[in-house]
């Protein structure tokens, strides 16, 4: 009797399940928490996005714990835009920092390139290595296949950071769906009023080499001066003279 009285149940519930789903009001997947990530990158990123990653091999289990949530969760059609821009972001950042200690020690991410031993792969954004889902990516599937060309959103460049003291501060908190409006433009007031990388005057302003690479990302809704006096704290002229600073690849330890 206590068989055939689960077995209807189970029945019932099945059929309800479908129905919702038929009405588009099956159960809403949540997003993934990214409260693991916040607590390593409290622990081993500094203020100033020093990065210790000698502390993040100490902590490689929980650090392998939270790509294995991304690997297993990956962005659902339920996820709000600023869901799934926080989940991007944050794998882009922690599985650079996964390729950095699996490489550690090095001077620099591009010296990985010449370790490399996969034929047609070049550079260390070109390793297929990251799992998310059913689909195999490489960094730079994740940055202008996914960020740029799906989200439209010019401040995700001073938030994904490729491990180099000339990238964006690597932001000692995860990047949460909720806040991350509020996240991206502290990381855009921060980067462009940063004087190790731009130097801003009036009638001059030498930019991080990020401006002249993604240029067409900052001018969607007007030009570069524009976009700069949008964060900066010094407004350049429209006729002022723009150049580019080197870019220092140097590891961001």
């Amino acid at each position: 009797m206590v068989k055939v009285f689960k077995f209807k149940w189970m029945k019932r519930l099945l059929s309800l399940l479908f129905l919702l789903s038929v009405l588009g009001l099956a159960p809403v997947e949540a997003a993934v928490s990214h409260g693991l990530f916040s607590s390593l990158l409290k622990k081993h990123v500094t203020a100033m996005g020093k990065v210790n990653y000698q502390g993040f091999i100490q902590d490689s289990t929980q650090l392998n714990r939270y790509l294995k949530l991304l690997s297993d969760n990956a962005p659902a059609p339920s996820w709000s835009r600023n869901e799934q821009l926080a989940y991007w972001i944050n794998a882009y950042n922690a599985f650079t920092i996964q390729l950095i200690i699996r490489n550690y020690p090095l001077k620099s991410i591009k010296d990985i390139g010449s370790r490399i031993q996969i034929p047609f792969v070049n550079s260390p954004w070109d390793i297929k290595f990251i799992r998310l889902g059913k689909e195999l990516y490489d960094l730079n599937n994740i940055e202008h296949d996914i960020l740029r060309s799906k989200f439209i959103e010019p401040r995700i460049h001073f938030a994904i950071v490729c491990a180099s003291v000339s990238c964006p501060k690597l932001l000692n908190e995860a990047y949460e769906g909720a806040r991350i409006n509020t996240q991206l433009e502290a990381q855009a007031i921060a980067f462009i009023n940063d004087p190790s990388r731009n130097k801003i005057a009036p009638n001059q302003a030498q930019l991080s080499a990020i401006f002249s690479w993604f240029k067409g990302d900052f001018t969607k809704q007007g030009n570069l001066i524009s976009f700069i006096n949008k964060y900066s704290k010094i407004k350049v002229n429209q006729n002022a003279k723009i150049s580019s600073l080197d870019y220092n690849w140097n590891l961001n330890s």
